[in-house]
């Protein structure tokens, strides 16, 4: 996704996995996980690393990482630079948490395989499930926006630290990005996180997603055919907001 962001294509991606005690069925588990998410970005796993650990992590834990080379000719890069007030907004829609807030998470729900196993007519399934949701891979989108003839002018991948740390990262001096947060489906995980831990919204906002995996700044003119580019690529997508002139930052409204 950030090698989409910045308007290139990846090319491979290589993973390392570190663990207590190399058990053969849970490594070819995470193996396959992220395989598939290679398929979905429609880039080659070429190679990784499994360290074993014995002594220095327990038998049953493991951390991976993992990284991606891509390709991008330099009149493609997405920069942010051309943004400027007027500019339309365009939310691509997330699958759920994606891969952040799992600190928060855990102080708000118990871990326990009870508490996982729980079932919410909410979210429709149980809470273990809506946490597991793969976080959406959004290569093809892009690629089908710019096969499209739309132009990109900035682009944020909402990740660590939601929308107020992400979004500003595209934008330059002077323009703001006010979004309007009734504009787009906010995944009910989300409500229940909130409501059940109590958080403020600014909070939310400061850590998750809120079901935007990530946002485009466009030229006006090119907004609804982005939008119907997206749907017809398989994505959920609206248009969220404007840049406005103003200090560089995010305002909900």
């Amino acid at each position: 996704n950030d090698v989409a962001c910045a308007g290139g294509e990846p090319l491979f991606f290589l993973d390392y996995i570190a663990c207590g005690k190399n058990i053969p069925e849970k490594i070819a588990e995470i193996v396959k996980g992220v395989a598939e998410g290679c398929k979905m970005a429609e880039c080659s796993l070429v190679g990784g690393e499994t360290a074993e650990h014995p002594g220095m992590m327990p038998d049953e834990e493991y951390d991976i990482a993992g990284f991606s080379v891509g390709v991008v000719d330099k009149k493609d890069l997405i920069t942010g630079e051309s943004i400027k007030p007027g500019d339309v907004l365009v939310g691509i829609g997330s699958s759920g948490i994606h891969s952040n807030g799992f600190s928060l998470i855990r102080k708000v729900f118990e871990m326990s395989e009870e508490s996982l196993k729980k079932y919410y007519d909410e979210l429709g399934e149980t809470l273990g499930e809506a946490l597991l949701t793969p976080t959406r891979i959004y290569v093809k989108a892009l690629k089908a926006l710019k096969n499209g003839g739309v132009k990109v002018k900035g682009c944020s991948h909402i990740t660590g630290g939601g929308f107020f740390e992400n979004i500003p990262r595209m934008l330059p001096d002077g323009a703001n990005a006010k979004i309007d947060k009734n504009s787009y489906d906010i995944p009910p995980i989300f409500g229940l996180i909130q409501k059940t831990g109590s958080i403020e919204e600014n909070m939310m906002y400061s850590t998750y997603n809120m079901g935007l995996g990530m946002v485009l700044a466009l030229d006006p003119a090119d907004a609804d055919k982005a939008v119907e580019l997206l749907k017809a690529a398989g994505e959920k997508a609206w248009i969220v907001g404007s840049v406005i002139a103003g200090e560089k930052g995010v305002t909900l409204c």
